[in-house]
């Protein structure tokens, strides 16, 4: 395998001896007494607390009203998030003049409607809903309706609500028990037209978190414009088109190129679609999310990384969650300065980096170069390392770790916390089911610094480290600000094996063996709903 390739693959045989495999792939001719894949529990997508910020893809399922001159009498049936939605006199629109908290909102005008078709089970506490006047159009009202009969009558919650220039949150406060689906109306205003946004459900079931439970709608931001495709790596979602990319032995490399929007829509996605309706290494990690409800973007090269720019579609604020799988340039001061108040303010990230090497000139300890794809000098843990102590408002560690310059595989690692933090325990076994091995091949481990930050913790050690403690940590999660955030020190768990026809692709996703079946899509989508607050 070349030496800027994306994984250099090398197995610790579970034998007495301990032996390094010295293949740089996954030798499947290694026997091991493979147990039998760890049953993960069923996720359940809360009803108990829905968000629906219309949030479509490339392509609007719904672009026309519904009465003259075009249009059905009765309106229109759409799938937002897995659910069945009739828009009436209404469409989702992402026009300049559409008051949006992300790039789609729905647009209502006349007497028109939007109505959910499914029930949510666990009763309602509380609704808030975001709305607007369309850019230009005068003042409407507006009520919430709901049902708890299926729709056969409808009750009002709360008053009529009038829409001003600004988008504004509007609160329902109203204690409804057992099944019950909602309807926005539009009760005034002729032919100016309303935005609706962000409808969040909160349930009346005395909980929500944990529990098999995960909040949907929530928005996750892919990153691939800092060289994840560099070399052989192929960490993105989705990537249909093309671009010349460095790699370290000099020169460039045609590779794919990712688009903001995935591609077919996330739209079709049901339970059954496979992870290779998109094409990229991470796409099994999206496909999961989108299929319990969550929203995914990749923020293409080129395009800027900003916090409270209004004027970027793609700023940090219109998202929940920040993914970074193996970054190969830095984060430029900018960039640093807004994923620190990102996640500050509440905003989730996930960093992952890979193997290096004590300098970025020579080879590893296994004779490897470090996975400095592109040739610049900086791999992902120095990426790393850099935006925790080069990033301008907090240079001491921020968030309780350091990422070690080292080359480990551990195949699997079995050594994982089992105390009682409450954040560690909805990661470790959480909603997408229990997380107890993890596997490496050629990645890198952190060393903790509570003295940092009191929060962070260890999910897995090495074998050979010590439960609890602060070295030889594998994966971890901390909070910082209102945020939170986890990290893994290798993209393999990750890598479902399929992207790029031209990269050296295995499957670590779900496809581990004879590492014994780690439980990599448990720990990889567990800590993406704990990051997002989702449970």
């Amino acid at each position: 395998m070349n030496y800027f390739s994306k994984k250099k693959y090398t197995l610790l045989l579970l034998a007495t001896a301990g032996l390094m495999a010295s293949s740089c792939q996954k030798n499947e001719s290694l026997k091991t007494d493979a147990p039998a894949v760890e049953a993960a529990s069923s996720l359940q997508t809360a009803a108990v607390s829905l968000t629906q910020g219309f949030e479509v893809g490339s392509t609007s399922p719904k672009t026309a009203y519904d009465v003259s001159p075009t249009g059905s009498s009765s309106g229109d049936n759409v799938t937002l998030s897995g659910n069945s939605w009739n828009m009436y006199d209404a469409l989702i629109g992402n026009l300049s003049g559409d008051k949006k908290a992300g790039s789609w909102s729905a647009r209502i005008r006349n007497t028109g409607k939007i109505t959910m078709l499914y029930n949510l089970s666990t009763g309602i506490s509380s609704v808030t809903i975001k709305h607007a006047t369309y850019t230009g159009d005068g003042n409407s009202t507006w009520g919430l309706f709901y049902s708890t009969n299926s729709g056969s009558s409808w009750t009002q919650a709360g008053s009529n609500v009038t829409t001003s220039s600004t988008l504004t949150t509007q609160t329902f406060t109203f204690t409804v028990s057992g099944t019950v689906r909602l309807e926005i109306r539009k009760l005034s205003g002729g032919s100016d037209r309303i935005n609706i946004d962000d409808i969040t459900v909160n349930d009346n079931a005395g909980g929500g978190t944990g529990g098999g439970t995960v909040i949907a709608g929530k928005k996750f931001l892919f990153d691939a414009s800092h060289l994840e495709n560099a070399g052989s790596a192929d960490w993105q979602i989705d990537a249909d088109g093309t671009e010349a990319v460095p790699i370290y032995t000099g020169g460039t490399t045609t590779e794919l190129k990712a688009q903001r929007i995935p591609t077919p829509s996330y739209t079709g996605i049901t339970a059954s679609t496979p992870e290779t309706y998109w094409k990229g290494a991470m796409s099994a990690w999206a496909v999961e999310l989108v299929k319990k409800g969550e929203l995914v973007e990749t923020l293409p090269v080129g395009t800027a990384l900003t916090y409270g720019n209004s004027s970027n579609p793609q700023d940090l604020s219109n998202y929940d969650v920040y993914v970074v799988i193996e970054p190969n340039r830095l984060f430029t001061a900018a960039e640093k300065t807004a994923i620190m108040n990102f996640v500050s303010a509440g905003g989730g990230l996930i960093m992952v980096a890979d193997h290096t090497a004590a300098t970025t000139a020579g080879t590893d300890a296994n004779g490897y170069n470090p996975s400095d794809r592109d040739g610049d000098g900086y791999d992902s843990p120095r990426v790393w390392n850099d935006l925790m102590t080069n990033n301008g408002i907090n240079n001491n560690n921020p968030f309780g770790f350091t990422v070690n310059y080292v080359d480990i595989s551990e195949g699997p690692s079995t050594n994982v916390y089992t105390g009682t933090n409450a954040d560690a325990v909805k990661v470790l076994g959480g909603a997408a089911g229990t997380a107890s091995k993890l596997a490496f091949y050629n990645g890198s481990t952190a060393t903790l610094t509570p003295g940092t930050n009191s929060t962070v913790q260890g999910l897995f050690w090495r074998n050979s480290a010590t439960n609890g403690g602060n070295s030889n940590v594998m994966a971890l999660l901390a909070t910082y600000g209102s945020g939170r955030v986890f990290f893994i020190g290798d993209s393999s768990p990750s890598d479902d094996g399929t992207g790029d026809t031209g990269d050296n692709l295995f499957n670590g996703w779900s496809g581990d063996s004879p590492s014994g079946f780690t439980s990599h899509p448990a720990l990889h989508l567990n800590a993406s709903y704990w990051v997002a607050k989702a449970q």
